[in-house]
């Protein structure tokens, strides 16, 4: 074994060495990132970061501490520019930190369900001046201390719970005063209306502190208590009735001797003397009501709604009734034309001191007055008297208007009779006289006819005489004129032979030939011999020719 053996596996060794160190820092390392480096977000949380520089002052990663209330900075690849609270935190999942230079702090996500709201207090930024409290902006985008002008509906928020506080509440109650307000999650029913109280101005808006004009309609709405309080009030018409207590026994009320309820000696109802110094009781009823655009001047004015029937119905209805019906003896509050003037006065000074006070009446109503039994039995008995008067006299002129009918149903028939026998009379009349017409229109009618036909037939005749004559004229002057032709042709041939000649000729045939025989002595037959010979070559010698030119075609 050489030098140069030696020392190769001496080097051999030490690369081997080198690796195998290498090696085993690597699965350090990786043993190191994977324990305490690894960090692991499960669903629904969020991790909050603190960097706090390295552990060690050699170390690299130094920097300056954050301004005191603030977020560290970070730059643009979010690496820390200070140590500090991270504004931005890490979503589920595995995610990998330099043990000690960093500190975590798991948090779960904040989640409002449906009927909550998350009321959220910021915790970094500078103060607020002015002796505001309510901090405008968004979640995680805002830049002073206090609690957020807005409010979280129901969902998943994922907050920083070193830089926000949250309080999740639902619908609340306020008592301020003998006033219930609403905050939280607000829900206004159908017929009602919500007035709403600011506790602070908004300057975005520019609403001021107080209770505001606008009211809010039927429907679900996230209040922040720390800025609004909600009065919820009715909208519309509800009655309230002012009613007289009974004398009962055994739960049942107690009659006098015209039938009418007793009504309690106590202060029940409306009592005043009237001026002939009888104790009056009276019932009264009012259908009243806040309209939308009176409600948030009501809440102002009085408070609530049962304020308004305390402190405002009640008390006009008793005074304006008593007022009224102190003016007024018994017997006019009992009978009808006063009574109903006296109806219509209250109603109508009620429904302007309503109207003055920003309330609506629809109607008014004196509904039941008692009047003591002295005063209201004689009153009643003369109305009975009267009544009976009336009947009798009604029952009189019904008597004499049925006999009044009867006479007039007798008439009638009467009438009825005379008009069938006149319009029966006029019918054999108009009968009669339509037959007559009938008969002389017919007779007429023949008359027309014979005299028609006899017009015709002379017509007839003479057309037959004229037809004849006709017939004959034109007979005669054919005759002329075959006469006169036969003139004017012979004269045109110059003889009478002439024209036979002429006319003999015109009916022989066109193909005609005639030939020349020449006949001796003796007689006609006994040269025709010839003839039949000359005729029978010609006849040979036209086929022959015809033959030919078939021959040549």
């Amino acid at each position: 074994m050489g030098i140069s053996d030696v020392v190769s596996g001496i080097l051999r060794g030490r690369v081997a060495g080198a690796a195998a160190g290498v090696l085993g820092m690597v699965a350090s390392l990786t043993a190191f990132e994977w324990t305490f480096n690894r960090h692991y977000v499960p669903d629904g949380c969020s991790l909050v970061l603190r960097y706090k520089g390295p552990p060690l002052p050699f170390l690299p990663g130094e920097r300056p501490v954050s301004a005191s209330g603030q977020f560290a900075r970070v730059d643009d690849r979010g690496q820390p520019l200070e140590k500090g609270i991270l504004k931005e935190m890490l979503g589920p999942g595995r995610h990998f930190l330099w043990y000690g230079w960093w500190e975590t702090n798991l948090v779960k996500d904040t989640v409002v369900n449906p009927g909550e709201v998350a009321v959220v207090t910021s915790r970094m930024g500078s103060d607020l001046t002015n002796g505001q409290f309510l901090v405008d902006g968004d979640l995680d985008k805002t830049t002073e201390k206090g609690i957020l002008r807005k409010v979280l509906g129901p969902g998943r928020y994922r907050i920083n719970d070193y830089a926000y506080t949250v309080s999740i509440i639902k619908q609340e109650f306020v008592q301020s005063d003998q006033q219930q307000k609403h905050v939280g999650w607000v829900s206004i029913p159908a017929g009602y209306a919500g007035v709403v109280t600011n506790l602070a101005a908004n300057p975005q808006t520019g609403l001021q502190a107080g209770i505001q004009d606008s009211v809010l309609q039927p429907g679900l709405y996230p209040i922040n208590p720390s800025e609004q309080h909600v009065d919820i009030i009715g909208i519309g018409y509800t009655d309230l009735s002012v009613k007289s207590n009974f004398v009962s026994r055994d739960g049942k009320p107690v009659l006098d001797e015209s039938g009418e309820p007793l009504v309690s000696d106590d202060e029940s109802g409306i009592t005043f003397p009237s001026t002939d110094g009888f104790r009056i009781h009276m019932d009264f009823t009012a259908v009243w009501g806040i309209m939308p655009d009176q409600a948030a001047d009501v809440i102002r004015k009085f408070g609530s709604l049962e304020a308004v029937q305390t402190k405002v119905v009640i008390p006009q209805i008793e005074s304006i009734c008593r007022n009224e019906g102190s003016s007024l003896g018994a017997v006019d509050l009992l009978v009808g034309d006063t009574r109903q003037k006296f109806q219509e006065t209250v109603s109508e000074s009620f429904h302007k001191i309503l109207e003055d006070k920003g309330l609506t009446l629809l109607h008014g109503f004196v509904r039941n007055i008692h009047i003591p039994q002295d005063i209201r039995k004689p009153i009643q008995e003369k109305f009975v008297a009267d009544e009976l008067k009336l009947t009798r006299d009604q029952e009189q002129l019904t008597a004499r208007t049925e006999a009044e009918l009867r006479e007039a149903e007798r008439k009638v028939e009467l009438e009825t009779d005379r008009i069938g026998a006149e319009t029966t009379k006029l019918v054999a009349e108009a009968v009669a006289e339509g037959q007559k017409l009938a008969e002389e229109t017919r007779a007429e009618t023949l008359k027309l006819v014979a005299a028609v036909e006899r017009q015709t037939a002379e017509l007839e005749a003479q057309a037959t005489v004229n037809l004849g004559r006709a017939k004959a004229d034109a007979k005669k002057v054919e005759a002329e004129a075959r006469s006169e032709r036969f003139g004017l042709a012979v004269g045109a041939f110059g003889s009478g032979e002439a024209w036979n000649q002429w006319v003999f000729a015109s009916g022989l045939p066109d193909d005609l030939k005639l030939d020349l025989f020449y006949a001796g002595a003796g007689t006609l037959w006994t040269d025709l011999s010839k003839f039949t010979d000359v005729a029978l070559g010609s006849q040979l010698q036209q086929r022959q020719q015809t033959v030919n030119e078939g021959q040549k075609e």
